[in-house]
């Protein structure tokens, strides 16, 4: 039978237990006790399938546990997967140690690490710990069959014996009444006699049947303390393994996340944007350059001849219709080589779109006459496009400059560029063009039924201290020494054509 040192810190081997007594008495009174030997086997018998269950149980959490490394194992491939790509415009980061990238490098070799960290744990559990706790469960198992097939045939050696003692003791007492009832008349192998010697034999084999029995329990019972002591250092053992295992994983995986979040703090904070800059330099704005002014860009076609206005400036013109109460409005008006005259709220190109508020084509115009700082051009606005410039109608513009002379330039200016298209010579006073124009440019007299003298021109005369009077081919009507200058569609035209009348 095997043995097994007891603990010597706890003194298992020495110290006293509790033991069930039955009194020696009983013992040496009683042929056949009632207490069972088998009882006592069957209990040791049943605390080893105790320690055999608990150590089953902890086979099965090991083993889970070395399936949920395995699994975490797996989990940890998934995890690395979602970084495993490189970086979508990696090429933004530096792909030193040290920056972003390196990062995500950290990432994923410590990310990988821990999955081999969780394969090496479940290689470990299943090649160290449970081959600890297996060979411990084989013990258990061949105790068992120890006691069983030593105390416990003991036990029912012990039981058989006491078995015959007993019938032979119930046979005792039956022929002992058979010798009081008969007068002391019977069989000689049935003499009591006789029976209480065959007891006496049969239960001196039987207590020795009994003493054998107990000298092998009480092996067993002290051999028991040394055995569970080796049973739970061997559990302490293998615990002991699995915490080494799993703790070093543990361990591992908590320097690996360390390491990573290390490697984050280690980043300077302006290491990514200034290796940018350094090599996209050329592509960034550099904060000691001036700013950009329109007065300093060109672009092409800037200055060409067409760009250029021929005259521009300030200039007033009187309001139609009802706003004809108001006066005279101040815009910005400007004659392009285009032929346009444009009106403008402003000269200012920066705020708002320069749309013209009012475009005149000078070819399409009649110039009326100057006086003093005034003037009139008849045409249709074009500022709406063809199909407004087509449906709108003709309108007679009174302009008004600052200046007598700046009205001239204006009026040279804007007759330079209606091809000459004016309806008389400089007045003293403000004239209209006509209502209908020669638009070869050249001005006509005007048609008069045959024999049939002119209206006579009372508008737009000269105001000087002379009038030369003239008369037609009746001779009845007379005319201005300066010329005709037209005032509507009952204006008479001059006699010739030019910027300075006749």
């Amino acid at each position: 039978m095997s043995s097994y040192p007891p603990d010597s810190a706890g003194k298992p081997g020495t110290q006293t237990l509790p033991y069930r007594t039955t009194g020696g008495s009983v013992s040496d009174d009683e042929a056949v006790p009632e207490v069972n030997p088998n009882d006592t086997a069957g209990i040791l018998l049943e605390r080893l399938q105790a320690w055999k269950h608990a150590v089953g149980y902890l086979e099965n959490y090991i083993s889970a546990t070395e399936k949920v490394q395995k699994a975490h194992a797996k989990e940890y491939e998934k995890v690395l997967k979602t970084v495993s790509d490189p970086l979508k415009e990696g090429h933004h980061f530096d792909q030193s140690l040290g920056g972003v990238a390196g990062l995500f490098e950290n990432i994923r070799s410590n990310t990988q690490g821990i999955a081999n960290s969780h394969l090496e744990a479940e290689k470990n559990l299943n090649g160290t710990v449970l081959p600890i706790l297996g060979r411990l469960h084989a013990e258990i198992k061949h105790k068992n069959k120890e006691i069983t097939n030593g105390a416990g045939k003991g036990s029912k050696g012990v039981s058989a014996a006491r078995n015959v003692t007993q019938k032979h003791i119930e046979l005792l007492g039956q022929h002992s009444a058979s010798f009081d009832s008969s007068g002391g008349k019977v069989d000689s192998s049935n003499d009591p006699y006789i029976i209480q010697r065959g007891i006496q034999h049969r239960l001196h084999k039987q207590v020795l049947e009994e003493n054998n029995n107990r000298d092998d329990l009480i092996a067993v019972q002290n051999n028991f303390a040394n055995f569970e002591a080796h049973v739970l250092k061997t559990i302490q053992q293998a615990l002991a393994a699995f915490l080494q295992i799993v703790g070093a994983q543990s361990d591992l995986q908590r320097g690996m996340y360390t390491d990573i979040v290390g490697t984050a703090q280690r980043i300077p904070p302006e290491f990514e944007w200034m290796n940018f800059l350094h090599r996209n330099g050329n592509l960034m704005i550099d904060p000691s350059a001036p700013k950009r002014t329109v007065s300093n860009i060109t672009f092409p076609n800037q200055n060409h001849s067409s760009t250029q206005p021929l005259i521009a400036g300030i200039l007033e013109r009187k309001s139609r219709a009802i706003g004809a109460l108001t006066g005279y409005k101040t815009s910005y008006y400007a004659v392009t080589p285009s032929k346009y005259l444009h009106q403008f709220d402003d000269d200012d190109n920066f705020h708002k779109d320069p749309s013209p508020n009012l475009s005149l084509y000078l070819p399409d115009c009649t110039i009326g006459a100057i006086a003093g700082e005034k003037f009139n051009v008849k045409g249709k606005d074009a500022s709406k496009g063809k199909v407004g410039s087509t449906m709108a109608m003709n309108h007679e513009f009174q302009f008004k400059a600052h200046t007598p002379a700046d009205a001239e330039k204006w009026w040279n200016v804007i007759k330079d560029a209606s091809g000459g298209n004016i309806s008389g010579s400089l007045p003293t006073s403000p004239t209209s063009p006509v209502e209908s124009r020669n638009v070869s440019g050249s001005t006509m007299p005007p048609q008069y039924a045959e024999k049939q003298a002119p209206p006579l021109q009372t508008q737009g005369l000269a105001q000087g201290p002379r009038q030369t009077s003239a008369m037609s081919a009746g001779g009845a009507t007379p005319m201005s020494a300066g010329g005709i200058q037209g005032a509507g569609p009952q204006s008479a035209y001059p006699k010739s054509a030019g910027p300075g009348g006749i």
